[in-house]
Formats: C-alpha cells, structure tokens, sequence
C-alpha cells in the first residue's frame, strides 16, 4: 500500500476510535491502553486543554505543543499542516484572536469531520478546515503568516514538496515553525525503522542534518532544531519486545538518538525563489 493511503487509513482508524469515546493512540499506545506515553503524553498544560472539546485532546497524534513554541501574535493567519482532530487550530485560532485566523489542513474525511465537530463545540469561528494533502497546499502564495506542523511531515514520502509548498504560501518574512519526528546519529536501518514505527506509527523521520539541507533547499533561512522529548530504550522497551526485537542489545545503538525537536526556519523577507514576491 501507498504510503499516503496507509497513513489515510491509520489517521481514519484513530478518528473513528476518538468518535467511539476511545484513543487515537497507535504505536505506544498499543503496548501501554488508554495512553500514548511518552511519545504524546504531558504536551499540553491544562490551562490549554480546558477550553477544548474532550474529543480534541484524545484525537491528539503528536509529538509536540507547536503553538506553545511559535510564538503566535494577533492578528497572524496560521496553517496547520495535517491538523487531525483540530487541537492545535483550534489553539492557534485563541492566540491569534478574532483579528487573526487559522487553517487546519488534512486529507482524511474522517478526521476533518471530528475536527470540524470540535470546532462547533468549542465555538470558534476564525478557524477553516480545508481537505488536501500537504504537499499540495490549496491556498495562495504569500497568503499565511505562521506554517506550524505537529508530527505530520514525518509521515510524508516527499518532504521535498511538503517544504517548497510551506515555503511558497508563506508571506515574506513568514515563520516555519513545526514539531517533528528527528533522529541523529547513525542507527542500523532494521533498528531504525523499528524505533521510528514506535515513535510515529510509520517510520519516516529525517536526520537533524537532512532536515536542516531540505529546509534550506527549500529557500529557508534562520533554521534551528530544538530537541524538545528524547526517547531512550526504556521507552520503547514494550513495543519493541512485542516486535520480538532483543531490546537489550540494541540499546546501545538507540539511546539519546530519537527525539521529539522543534524545528524553526524563516521566510527571507526578500528573496528571488519562487513563491517569494507578492
């Protein structure tokens, strides 16, 4: 199967499991019930969670609090790139205000329809749900302040496209400011792909240094990556028995090299790439 359509149907899957009042948790969540610890556990604080739809919060499927990170400001537009069940727009959308406004972008009907449902209960207007693929963005160039992402990029087989496309709707001076999936340092590829199904539920994440290439290969300036949650052997100990893996002796070869990061880079204010001039 496509990797598209895998990532379809798991997203699907994880909708449907909120809507029945369970889990969208996959991964941890298989060998942990009813939690996604450590991978999607403590990321937002409860001043945050208390004026969101329960259904929100469960639909949850990152890594990280990308609108704690991106210093939002009122008034900025903001796209949310794989926006699940909505959490982070709907977020984004209280921090931007009535004078601001935000997309969430995701090409499973499923969840847009939960995202859209917690949108109704929440009682926030300045929120659009916009179905597509995030290598293909449908809005305009220049048109978005903020591109935020949580967990999502990872999951794409050309991060090439995901990255020109943030980069082309992007205003001038615009912010990319995402929480992802990053490994560092060179890890046996059967182990590798073990840990990353553990971490994202499809493995798929770049290396620090190839996502900072692809970034600026994109057009991007000013790109930091911050590690915000690394995972060790202990964390993944369950799944990985349960992969039949001997976890004890891949140890050595996982410690410290996955991580939740946050990953920043900015539009030029000028630039001659494409997607740069209004």
């Amino acid at each position: 199967m496509e990797i598209r359509e895998t990532v379809r149907e798991k997203y699907g899957q994880a909708a449907l499991r909120v809507h029945s009042g369970g889990s969208s948790c996959c991964g941890a969540g298989s060998a942990m019930p009813g939690s996604c610890d450590p991978i999607t556990s403590n990321l937002y604080d409860t001043a945050q969670t208390s004026v969101l739809p329960e259904a929100a919060v469960l639909a949850s499927l990152g890594c990280g609090n990308p609108t704690a990170l991106a210093e939002l400001k009122a008034g900025e537009t903001v796209l949310d790139l794989g926006s699940g069940g909505g959490i982070d727009v709907l977020l984004s959308a209280r921090r931007v205000g009535p004078t601001g406004k935000a997309f969430g972008l995701d090409m499973t009907d499923e969840m847009l329809a939960l995202a859209r449902e917690n949108q109704r209960i929440a009682g926030v207007e300045n929120v659009e749900f916009l179905k597509g693929e995030i290598e293909h963005i449908p809005l305009p160039d220049n048109s978005v302040d903020v591109v935020i992402s949580n967990c999502v990029i990872n999951l794409s087989s050309d991060k090439d496209r995901v990255l020109r496309e943030a980069f082309r709707v992007l205003k001038p001076g615009g912010r990319f400011a995402v929480s992802d999936v990053v490994t560092r340092g060179k890890v046996p590829e059967s182990v590798r792909q073990n840990m990353l199904l553990w971490v994202g539920c499809i493995a798929g994440a770049l290396d620090d240094y190839q996502y900072v290439a692809k970034l600026a290969k994109a057009g991007f300036d000013g790109i930091e990556i911050e590690p915000t949650r690394v995972y060790n052997i202990e964390d993944a100990r369950s799944f990985l028995t349960g992969q039949g893996v001997d976890v004890d002796a891949i140890a050595p070869l996982v410690d410290g090299k996955f991580m939740s990061a946050f990953v920043r880079a900015t539009k030029p204010k000028t630039c001659c790439a494409p997607g740069c001039c209004s």
